[in-house]
This record gives structure tokens, sequence and C-alpha cells, in this order.
């Protein structure tokens, strides 16, 4: 079974034990926050999935959901017991992937979640790939210099990751921009350019080769 990290955002105490419980059961690794200003610390931190809480003190669910779509194509699934209809809307159109209502079966939301995991990362299940010395886990979000895990923010890791599934493939820094910061984002491509540079400095042996005026590719001899 893959392990997969997840985060949960959840005010009421003992709903999120319970909810880490089952979710622990099915071999995942669980961080629990209980507010928004909470998670918001663990934004850059790399994870596979989010549960969302719509209510909670301070910062809502909405909120934290913009910003976690914002920044990667990490898949939430968020919930709530107000306005059923209303927080479905609105959470599908800030880019939700799945929504349930309270109350819930915990075990409907790990239904939920086996399937949405398997939906995204399925098609890397037991994908690797070494180039350059490094070994890069599609599954796992992870990077090691031979037994030395790479540290990267999840910007870093998006950026990684997409190159390395279209290794040898050049790609526009409007394709970079587009998958990992989203379609909406209206910044400049410099901040590719930035990425991509921290990428060089933690990864020196990495073939990440400059496409002047174009893009970026990682070359696998």
């Amino acid at each position: 079974m893959a392990m997969y990290t997840i985060n949960l955002v959840e005010d009421e105490t003992n709903l999120a034990k319970i909810l880490k419980t089952y979710l622990e059961k099915e071999g995942w690794d669980v961080n629990v926050f209980f507010s928004g200003e909470e998670a918001l610390r663990h934004l850059e931190e790399p994870c596979h999935l989010w549960i969302l809480d719509i209510m909670l003190p301070g910062i809502d669910g909405y909120e934290i959901l913009k910003k976690i779509k914002s920044t990667s194509h990490t898949p939430v699934i968020f919930i709530s017991a107000r306005d059923q209809d209303l927080d479905r809307i609105v959470g599908l159109e800030l880019g939700g992937d799945d929504y349930l209502s309270k109350p819930f079966l915990p075990r409907e939301l790990v239904i939920r979640t086996r399937k949405l995991l398997k939906l995204v990362y399925e098609q890397h299940l037991s994908k690797k790939l070494e180039v350059c010395g490094y070994t890069i886990d599609f599954i796992n979000r992870k990077i090691n210099d031979r037994n030395e895990k790479i540290e990267l923010t999840t910007k870093e890791m998006d950026v990684v990751l997409l190159l390395a599934e279209h290794v040898n493939e050049i790609l526009q820094r409007e394709t970079i921009l587009e998958h990992v910061w989203g379609a909406d984002y209206f910044g400049s491509t410099r901040a590719v350019d930035d990425v991509i540079r921290r990428i060089r400095k933690k990864m020196p042996r990495l073939n990440l080769e400059t496409v002047y005026g174009y893009g970026y590719r990682i070359i696998r001899s």
C-alpha cells in the first residue's frame, strides 16, 4: 500500500481524533490542524490530500482552499454542516475535488479519500525515475540523492515532478506556470525562473537546461 500524507483541518477535537484514527488505519500518515491559521503555516509542506472543514474559527475553509489551489494541484475534500447546496457549489467552484456534508460516517470519508487518491495518483503507483544520480519518487513526492532526502517546497517539488514527467521534453514557462500555479494565476513567468534557480541550488547535479526564450527541460542521458 502506498504511503500517502493527508492534512486534516477540523476544529472539533473529538471528530478530528476519530477521523484521524480511521484514516491512519488505512496506512496513511495524517496531520491534524485545528484552525485555518495553523493549516496555512504548513501550506508549503508536501502532502497528497487536504480534508477541510469549511466552518473554522478565524480563517475559514474557503480561504484555505483558495490558497491551496493557488499554489498546487493537491486534491481537496471539503466538509461542512452549513447550507449544503451553497457550500458544495462554492467549494467546487474554488477548485474542491469532493464534498461531504455533516453528519457523515467516518467510513464514508475513508471511501471517498481512497477513491480520490486512487484517481489522482494511481498512474504513478510504482513509478520512480533515476536521473543524474537522483531518485524521483512520484507517488510519495520524494527525491533522494542516494540515501539523502532532498528537501523541497511544494512549488519546487511540483516543478521537478512536472519536468520529470516530460523528461527530455522542453516545457514552456507558460505551461509550467499553468500546471503548477494554476490557470488563474496572473503573475509573471519570472516566478518559474525563481523556482528553477532554487531547484538548481538544491539539486546541483540535475541536468536542468534553460532553453532561452522558451522554457526548461530535464535531460536524461
